[in-house]
């Protein structure tokens, strides 16, 4: 077993259930291991894209592993996928598991290991990785959207950091109730309510309901004629969008924007100029219909050319 350097800080991914479980998971090994409290730092991509890394030695959790992490003494514990080899830093890889697995795979290796964890991880890969043929498939949506209800850092602090604490919690009674009631009125509502963005790209409205299911759902049904669909959402002045697909379309989108994520389910934070989701709906399709109007301005100077040329012959 290859000894793990001792970390400056431990950076992982704030949008969503994976990144709070591989934090926390994280920030119990370290102490375990160092008998010290590490600092937890969460980042959605483009932030994080953004941030100079300049700590001699870190942890990094449910990120793509970058030539900028290849590092002395960073240890990168990722399930996207990668161009790049490791020829400095330490890479746990594996696109088939949840980031939250890896890090728990490596916790056991230290003694860390309960059935709370191995319940919770469970759930926890069952919701990130989609397996909708997860008998506990229902049942871990419901464990992912409480960080998308009450966000990353509130959970973090509601169990201390203890990320056991966080199986069972009376919250997903809460989630249970808006699963059933809420996710069948927002399908037909947003079913209704899709805006065009591009020929292959539609935005999807939200009113209620678990927005991740509902964008599966219509889909999977094949309901909508776009193969990719974004939704919106504020939190404080910020705008983030997030795009789904069924053939690994939407983290090319996502990638024009400065985000990031996986093959069929990826993100990105607007520009701050974008202060609501109509002005969002409308930056999307000014940057993903660029070409098109560049190609139609082109067919116009050269319909106008000939013209002049035409006017020209005939004086």
């Amino acid at each position: 077993m290859e000894p793990l350097p001792k970390p400056d800080i431990i950076f992982t991914h704030e949008s969503d259930l994976d990144g709070l479980i591989a934090g926390a998971l994280l920030q119990k090994l370290a102490k375990k291991l160092f008998g010290t409290e590490t600092r937890l730092e969460a980042h959605h991509y483009n932030f994080w894209k953004q941030r100079e890394l300049r700590e001699r030695a870190a942890w990094v959790a449910d990120f793509t592993f970058e030539p900028r992490l290849d590092k002395p003494d960073w240890v990168v514990i990722d399930h996207h996928v990668t161009e790049f080899a490791p020829k400095n830093a330490r890479l746990i890889h594996d696109v088939n598991k949840s980031a939250g697995l890896l890090c728990y795979e490596l916790c056991k290796e230290h003694g860390i290991q309960s059935p709370a964890l191995d319940r919770l991880i469970h759930l926890n890969n069952v919701a990130d990785l989609f397996l909708e043929d997860d008998p506990d498939f229902a049942l871990a949506c419901d464990y992912a959207n409480l960080v998308k209800i009450y966000q990353f850092w509130n959970l973090h602090t509601l169990i201390g950091g203890d990320i056991e604490k966080l199986l069972d919690h009376p919250l997903l009674e809460v989630m249970a109730v808006k699963r059933r009631v809420e996710n069948p009125l927002g399908f037909e509502w947003s079913k209704s309510n899709i805006t065009e963005i591009s020929p292959t790209i539609g935005f999807m409205d939200t009113i209620v309901g678990n927005n991740n299911l509902i964008v599966h759902q219509l889909l999977e049904q094949q309901a909508t004629k776009y193969s990719v669909l974004v939704t919106l959402f504020r939190r404080g002045n910020l705008v983030f969008a997030s795009f789904r697909s069924r053939n690994g379309e939407a983290l090319k989108v996502a990638e024009k924007f400065q985000g990031g994520g996986h093959a069929n389910a990826a993100g990105a934070l607007l520009p701050k100029s974008v202060r609501n989701i109509p002005d969002g709906v409308e930056y999307l399709q000014q940057i993903l219909n660029v070409k098109k109007e560049t190609h139609q301005m082109r067919l116009n100077s050269l319909e106008n050319l000939f013209a002049e040329i035409d006017a020209e012959k005939k004086v």
